[in-house]
Order: structure tokens, then sequence, then C-alpha cells
């Protein structure tokens, strides 16, 4: 058995008769035990295989021989073997139907499994399709690849329930490739390329330990050939379609962007019937808004492109570019069918790239730049380095570090002067993002190539600056060595690379608490812009950052719109990344909820088409969807950011994922776990040496997790030090909020008027913020409430539901509602069930809108095992038994909100 278990739906309907549909490998065996032993009764198993579809009448023998002892399982032996010699006689059939019926109805109590019904034979399905009516009550799981029923409906019964054994989670990955000690970028990747398919997950791994082997390694250009075991499992998958469709889905993974109009171009009017053969089988999802075709995994395409010989690959790319309604696709599938050394396909792919990046797709750009390199006549030097820079750059705007590599070697290969040569390493640095394990080799070898040139060296700084910032956690480093390469540049001449220099100068001095942070940035900011400065290291993005620290999100948003537009014109995808979530934090603390997410949904979007790290854009997915839509998935984005940032060593944004973490812990009520998770926000910010609390405001939140569980004289310290800190650094921003949780620890000491008047004058200082102020009348209304003041608790839970809801923040609006609703006076609303507690409540009716347990407990952010015993106690006190029973007494509060 795999050691981790798919996911089966929680909830079977009340059908006695199920069918696990799904691929080779997805765990239908495994999903067939699963869901049999919720059943709770003895297995009576089936496995027919391959040979046995051929053989009338195997099933049934092998139900027979299952059976056994059972007399009436002697007796269809003894029939099956009257049987033999006239398998197509009517009467042999009439015998065999009426001793399956009397094994079936007279058995004891069992549930049917069939495992690979695709090989049942057609004659013992019909016996068991006509026996089956005559034992209602006998439940019945088949496991099959394909959902293909036939007009009457499928043998187990007519109304047998359809079930899809879906993919396993990301997590679930995770845990299957645990004893292989993968990164979390390996678990991505063989995620993908599995698709979640439990043995091809598996079968993958072997890679895993090939590259652990140097013996092994394959090189970037060589391709992404399967393990063996891989390839079997991809093969027999393809086995289950016909060749037509195979030959389609050869078609669509030579394509990087496969749509319906395209392959019905290829295919004709059979396109269709195809598509939908693929989709059946599982091996393609077609229903996308788009129009995009995509493989459930990524292996099943690596898979047809590698069994293609050369030559017929070239050809199948001379028909992809006839077919081609997309310009710059066409120049891709003209550039994949031409010799290796073609002049005019390499211009014209080099042209190609140019109108990829003003499109924004960096992928094609990155991929079309290095075909126009690959393309280009060796003894042209000069525009072969030229273009195979271009592609280096290209990858590195992408984040696309093996075809970077690739690109760097042909440049190092061809020209080996100093500028070209710290020009690709550079190229090459910035392509790795945070997965360089030779840093140390690639900055040396940079600095030495640019030995004695202070413009070059300059800008070898700038990343070691960087590189010391996030993934060392020294600042100071990062602020001498910015200091430097700003004092090179700028007696260079070079304006570009001083501005850089500056503005990460400021950046770092600004973590520090340095004075001379603002004024080092007004000295970047008054060097002339030019292009050669990217969008997320321009002096106009960190003045952004710094509004947004000064609680300036309107100032902030005024300056970072331009720079979106412009960011969205290069093909710096990193750059796009940031700008969006910079103007997603803006958006949020100016109380534009739906707007934050717009922003921060985009630069997830992006983040996941590339291979830039997932931490930073999960941390501002965390705070958009905390705030303004599902704490259950701004939790899970929260964990993932963690995750990444863990296994690529990013101190900056492990801080920042963690404290969305403790944030929203806290706000649903689970101050010990957030408590857990802050305190080592504070142990990574203290080794980072952040002194200015407007950067990361983690303090307040710190504070009230230890207010919550009892500790008050660290939460009393903690507020003291960082407003001592605040405010000696000037910063105003900050103390808001630690005057709300010093009104709650002013409330947990007894003092609740002190507390009021605190929280009352934090509430008017917050009127920028709505959000913040949102929060702080719903902790004032907390107060008045303790305070037995119920009339000014209510009037504060009022202003605060009205406040989140009218600035979208559904998850606050829900909170507030709960606090109103407590506070309200007189019976129970229409529909309201008060023998159930508030958690039970919004339970019974998340189940009674009909979702799932797994759907309830992410919701709610507690187990499966919690949502069930809820579940169980609301039916033994409503006296119900069935969730039709449970929305029917729900009905009439059906369409009332439920919060998170």
């Amino acid at each position: 058995m795999l050691p981790v278990v798919p996911v089966v739906p929680d909830d079977v309907p009340g059908t006695r008769r199920v069918v696990l549909f799904g691929p080779p490998g997805i765990g239908k065996t495994t999903a067939a035990g699963v869901l049999g032993r919720r059943l709770g009764l003895p297995v009576l198993r089936l496995a027919p295989g391959p040979q046995d579809a051929r053989v009338p009448y195997a099933g049934l023998l092998e139900l027979a021989l299952a059976a056994q002892p059972l007399p009436a399982a002697r007796e269809l032996a003894a029939g099956l073997d009257g049987a033999a010699g006239d398998p197509d006689g009517a009467g042999a059939s009439l015998r065999l139907r009426r001793l399956t019926a009397a094994l079936l109805r007279d058995a004891p109590p069992v549930t049917l499994v069939v495992d690979n019904a695709q090989w049942l034979d057609p004659a013992s399905a019909a016996v068991l399709r006509w026996a089956l009516r005559l034992a209602p009550d006998l439940p019945v799981i088949a496991a099959e690849r394909t959902w293909r029923p036939e007009a009457g409906g499928h043998w187990s019964g007519e109304d047998a329930h359809p079930v899809r054994v879906p993919a396993l989670t990301d997590r679930q990955v995770a845990a299957l490739l645990a004893p292989h000690r993968p990164t979390l970028r390996e678990v991505a990747r063989i995620r993908t390329a599995g698709g979640g398919n439990p043995a091809l997950v598996l079968a993958l791994a072997e890679d895993l330990d090939r590259a652990a082997d140097p013996s092994a390694a394959r090189g970037a250009e060589d391709g992404p050939a399967l393990p063996p075991a891989a390839r079997r499992l991809v093969g027999e998958w393809l086995g289950t379609v016909s060749e037509e469709v195979r030959e389609l889905l050869t078609l669509a993974a030579l394509d990087d962007r496969p749509d319906r109009t395209l392959l019905a171009r290829l295919a004709g009017p059979a396109a269709g019937a195809l598509l939908a053969e693929a989709e059946a089988a599982g091996l393609l999802d077609t229903d996308r808004p788009d129009g995009q075709v995509r493989f459930t995994a990524s292996a099943i395409g690596t898979e047809l492109t590698t069994r293609l010989p050369e030559t017929a690959r070239r050809l199948l790319h001379a028909r992809l570019a006839e077919a081609s309604h997309d310009g710059l696709r066409r120049d891709r599938h003209t550039a994949l069918a031409s010799d290796a050394v073609d002049p005019r396909t390499a211009a014209r792919a080099a042209r190609a790239a140019g109108s990829a990046r003003l499109r924004g797709e960096h992928a094609l750009a990155a991929e079309l730049s290095l075909l126009a390199a690959q393309r280009t006549p060796r003894e042209d030097t000069g525009l072969l380095t030229e273009r195979a820079l271009t592609a280096a750059r290209d990858a590195a705007h992408y984040g696309d570090l093996p075809r970077g590599r690739v690109a760097a070697r042909l440049v190092l290969e061809h020209d080996t002067g100093p500028a070209r040569r710290v020009d690709t390493l550079i190229a090459l640095i910035d392509a790795s993002g945070q997965h360089l394990d030779d840093a140390d080799h690639l900055f040396a070898d940079a600095l030495h190539a640019a030995a004695g040139r202070p413009d070059l060296t300059s800008r070898v700084l700038i990343r070691q600056a960087v590189w010391a910032n996030v993934s060392e956690g020294d600042p100071h480093r990062a602020c001498v060595l910015a200091e430097q390469a700003a004092a090179l540049a700028l007696s260079a001449g070079d304006s570009a690379t001083g501005a850089l220099a500056l503005t990460m100068q400021a950046r770092v001095q600004r973590i520090l608490g340095h004075p001379g942070s603002e004024a080092t940035l007004g000295h970047a900011l008054s060097l002339p812009r030019t292009a050669a400065v990217p969008v997320n290291g321009a002096p106009q993005h960190l003045a952004a950052r710094h509004a947004l620290f000064d609680d300036l999100p309107d100032r902030a948003r005024a300056l970072l719109l331009p720079l979106l537009v412009e960011a969205e014109r290069t093909p710096d995808a990193e750059a796009t990344v940031d700008v969006l979530r910079s103007l997603a934090e803006a958006e949020l603390r100016a109380g534009r909820c739906a707007r934050a997410l717009d922003h921060a949904h985009r630069a997830q979007a992006l983040t996941d088409r590339t291979a830039l790290s997932p931490a930073p854009a999960c941390y501002t997915s965390a705070l958009a969807e905390g705030a303004g839509r599902s704490t259950g998935t701004a939790l899970e984005h929260a964990r993932r950011g963690i995750d990444a940032a863990r296994h690529e060593d990013n101190k900056v944004f492990l801080s920042r994922n963690l404290y969305a973490l403790g944030h929203l812990l806290l706000a649903t009520g689970r101050p010990k776990e957030a408590l857990e998770a802050l305190a080592e926000v504070r142990d990574l910010e203290r080794q980072q040496q952040v002194r200015d609390p407007s950067v990361l405001r983690w303090h307040a939140d710190l504070a009230e997790a230890l207010v919550a569980v009892g500790r008050l004289d660290e939460a009393d310290d903690l507020l003291a030090d960082t407003h001592r800190t605040a405010t000696g650094l000037g910063r105003a921003s900050v103390l808001p909020a630690l005057a709300r949780t010093r009104a709650l620890l002013d409330a947990a000491r007894g003092d609740y008027d002190a507390a009021a008047r605190r929280l009352t004058g934090a509430a008017d200082r917050l009127r920028h913020l709505p959000l913040e102020r949102g929060r702080t009348l719903l902790a004032l209304s907390h107060t008045e409430r303790r305070g037995r003041r119920r009339a000014a608790a209510r009037a504060a839970a009022r202003s605060a539901a009205d406040l989140f809801t009218a600035h979208r923040a559904h998850p606050w609006a829900d909170a507030a509602a709960r606090a109103l609703h407590r506070l309200e006076p007189g019976p129970p609303e229409d529909g309201a069930l008060p023998r159930l507690t508030s958690a039970e409540e919004r339970c019974a009716r998340l189940a009674a809108a009909g979702a799932s347990n797994r759907d309830i407990a992410a919701d709610l952010t507690v187990s499966v095992k919690t949502v069930e015993a809820t579940l169980t106690r609301v039916y033994r006190k409503l006296d119900l038994h069935s969730r039709v029973q449970l929305a029917r007494a729900l009905a009439p509060a059906a369409d009332r909100p439920v919060g998170d």
C-alpha cells in the first residue's frame, strides 16, 4: 500500500453502488479499500487481469472461488463448468444469472469490490448487471480506469455514482517523497510532472536519487528524459487511448500553449471526439475558459516528445508552424523545425523573442532568445555571444536556471572578455534566485573578471549585497557592500548602477534604523532614471515601500501604478511580481480589499507560471486572502511560503510568512499557535539585526498573543521596548497598533476604563486605515463587553461590522457579526439553532450547503476529525440522520452567509 492514502470524498451519496475511476497509478485500489473499510463490512474482492477480459465468465469464476465455502458458490462453480461447453447458450446464461443472484442475495453482509473492472469480461458483466438488480442492498465498489457506462447505466447498477479519484495534494506529494529528502522546488517539479499520481510521483523520484549521483547528472540541454519506471507507467497510461489520440497529444506536447483551436486545425472534425477520449482517460484537462488544454501530468508530454526521432520531431514542428494561429508560436515552431544552424531562422527567432518580451510572455521570450543563439552560426562570434547573453538575461528575468546555464555556457565558450564574462555571470546569478549552491564561486569568478573595472565591480557588489541581506541575514554587511558599489559606480560615471546601489543601501539602512536612510534614497532619486535600472530595484519603488511603512498607502499607490505599467512592458517577471505585491499591500492598507486580492492573485499566478520563488507571492496572498476572503486559503499560502523560504534559506521571507501565519492564527482565535510563529519571527528579526519596527509589524501581534496566554509581564516589556524604539526613530505609524495591544493588556489586568479610553483614541488615529480601525473597534467591543457595558460593546461591534462590510473584508466582517450576535438581546432569529454552539452551527450550515468534510475543515481551519466529531454531535442534538435532513432543517436560513 502506498504510504500516502489518496483522497476519497468524505461524503459518497446514499447510493450503495460506487464506481471509482482514474488513470493507472492514481490509487484506485487503495481508495476502494478505504471506502470499503468505511462501510464496516467484510470485503468480497475480485481483481480481473488483462488476460481475463477475453475469457467468458472469468469474472464469475473468480466470484465463485472468492465466496467459498458458501453452498451457492459451489453451485455457481458447477454451473460455470456446465456452461463452459456452450458459453453463448441462452439456457446456460439464464442458469448462471439465477445462481449468481442466489449467491449475492443469500451471502452474509459483505461489500463487493471489483478492482481493475475495466478487465471484467463482458459475459460476467452482463450476468452481474442482472443479478445485482435483485440484491439492491449489496454495496458494490468498482474501480476502473475510465467512466464509460453503457446506455442502460453501469453494470453495477443504474444508479451507480461515479467518483474520480483525485490527485494527491502538494502536502501529500511532499509526504510521499519525504524519504528522498527533496527540496520544495523538487517537490513542486515532481508534483507538476506527476500530476499528483502517486505511482508516477514515486517513479519520478528516481530522478532525485540519480541527481545525487554525479555520474547520472544530465546537462540542462539534454532534455528531461523520464526515469524507466515513469516511462513504463506513462506508456501504460497512454495505452488506454487510441493511436489517433496519441498523435494529437504529441502535437499538443510540442506546443508551449496548445488550445482547442490549434488542435482542431490539426485533427479536423474528429478533434472533439479525440480530446474527449483523452480527457476521459485523465490525460488532458480541457475545461478551461481560455480554451487551452493542459496535460494532467507534464510527464505525459515529456514522454510523448522524447519518443520522437529528431526527423519526426522537426516534421511535426513544421505542421504546427503551418497550423498555428499565433505569429510568435509560428516562429517558435519554425525555429524548432529548422536545421541546428540557420542565420535566417536565428534572426526570425530573435525578433520573435523581442515581441514576446513586449507581450509579457517571459517563458516564450526566454526560449526564443536561446533558440536564436543556438541557430546563429559559430563563426559570427559577436552576434552569437550577444544573443546568448540576451538569452541568459531573459532566463534570469523568468527565473529559468537551466536555460540560463545553457546560454551562459554559449557566451563563455565564445567570448572571454571581462565585460561579457561579468554580464554573463551576473545574469546567471540573477537566474539562480535563492537556489545558488555555488554562490561564493560565482561571485569570486565575477569579481576576478571585473578586476580593475569599477563599473563592473560595482554591479557584482550589488548582487553580493542582496545575497548578504536575503540569504545570509546580514544587513550590516549588505549595507557596506552597497555603499562600496555606489561609490565605485558613481566614480566611474555609471549613474544607473549608482542608483541601484544607493537604493539597496537605503533599503538596508531603513531596516537597521539608520538615520541616513531617507537622505540616501533622496540621492538615488536625484539621479537620472535609465532603462538599465530594473523596476523593482529603482528608487521610486523603494520610495513607495517607505510610504507603506509610514502608513501612506495612497502615496504608495500613486508611485506604484506607473511602475506597474513599466514593469509589464519589460520581460522581468520578478519586477512585475514585486510591484504587484507592493500594490496589493497598499490597497490592503487603504481598505480596498477587492483590489488587493486582484493584485495578489496576479502576482501569485505570474509566480506560479515561472520558476520564481513562491515565498514572496505567498506572503502577499496570505495577507490579502486573510483580510478579504478566506482565512483557510490564507493559512495555506502562509504555510507554503514558510516551506519555500526554509528550503531556499530565504530569511527575509521566512520572517514575513511566519508573521502572516501568526497574524492569521491570532485573528482566528488560536493564540498559542500564533505565539509560536511570532516568537520565531522575533528571533529571526534579531538575528537579521532588524531595528525599525515599521518594516514588519509583528511586535503588536506578538504582544497580543502573550496577553492572550497570560504572559502579561513579557507583553508589557515588549510593548515598552517597541514604543521607545519607534518613538526614537520617528515611526509614529507603529504607535496605534501598540496602543491597541496596550489596551488589551490593561483589560487583562482589570482596568477596563483605561483600556476603553486607549482603544477609542487609537481608533480615532486610524481613520485613514479602515481595516486597522475596524480591528481596533472590534477590540473595543470585546473590552466593553468584559466591562459589562453591553450597549457600548454593541455600538463598537456594529461600527466594526459596518466598516469591514463596506470594505469587503469578509473574514473580519464575519468576526464582527459573531461578536454582535452574542450581544444582541431577544430570541434567536428565524432558522437559528439555539441547541447548537456557534462552532457547531457554522459547521452544520457549511455541511447543509453541500461542502465536504475536507472543505469545511479548510474553511474553519480545523482538522477533518474535528469536523466529523462536530457533525456527529449536531446530528445527535437535532435527532437527524443525514445531510439531506440537515439541509431541510436549516432551509429557512440557508441563504445567510457563514463566516470562515
